[in-house]
């Protein structure tokens, strides 16, 4: 039988040699799969809910990693893993320890010497982090989640709220969202913090 999955625009696709790693053997189809990831992603906000976190928990490798597993290490073998293959999307597989370290370190300067405000220092990392693409699977919605620790443990604001919407599925809602991150492709992050507030 196997794992179908069919992808909308801006997904990365799963590679058959990172399928192999699904835990819950039974998942057939992208449905499927997208719920037992949201039941995952949601376990892991409840994680986060029960910690405070300073700036220099979060601003880790550790913790990104870490992120990545809580999230989706009920599904995934390889979850908090670097991927070990090159995408349609993100930096070159040997590249992405160097570049997350380089974000990481940017993003504290960018919080101690105020550089941008609260809401442009998590989007613009956020943005930074799906650029890296540091994982087989779940960039987009790890790297919200990262922009939303940012946002309330750091600097004491609410969650974003993403246009209120599933941003997994297609739709409206991620037809802008996507149209938000090719603006910032293009140097310009005022679409994206205004669709993370909105």
């Amino acid at each position: 039988m196997g794992l179908d999955l069919d992808y909308t625009d801006g997904q990365t696709p799963i590679d058959e040699d990172e399928k192999v790693g699904l835990r819950i053997k039974s998942i057939s189809t992208q449905g499927e799969l997208d719920e037992f990831e949201q039941q995952n992603i949601e376990q892991a906000i409840l994680w986060l809910k029960k910690r405070k976190l300073k700036i220099d928990d979060i601003l880790t490798e550790e913790f990104v990693r870490k992120l990545h597993k809580q999230m989706f290490g009920q599904i995934w073998l390889w979850a908090g893993e670097y991927r070990k293959t090159n995408k349609n999307i993100g930096v070159d597989k040997f590249q992405i320890t160097t570049q997350l370290r380089t974000l990481l370190n940017n993003c504290k300067y960018w919080i101690e010497n105020q550089i941008f405000s609260p809401q442009e220092i998590a989007i613009r990392f956020k943005y930074e982090l799906v650029k890296i693409h540091c994982f087989a699977n779940g960039n987009g919605r790890h790297s919200r989640l990262m922009a939303d620790i940012l946002i309330n443990q750091i600097f004491g604001l609410e969650f974003f709220t993403w246009g209120s919407a599933n941003l997994v599925k297609h739709s409206d809602s991620r037809k802008q969202y996507l149209s938000a991150l090719r603006e910032a492709d293009k140097g310009n992050l005022e679409p994206l913090i205004l669709f993370a507030l909105s």
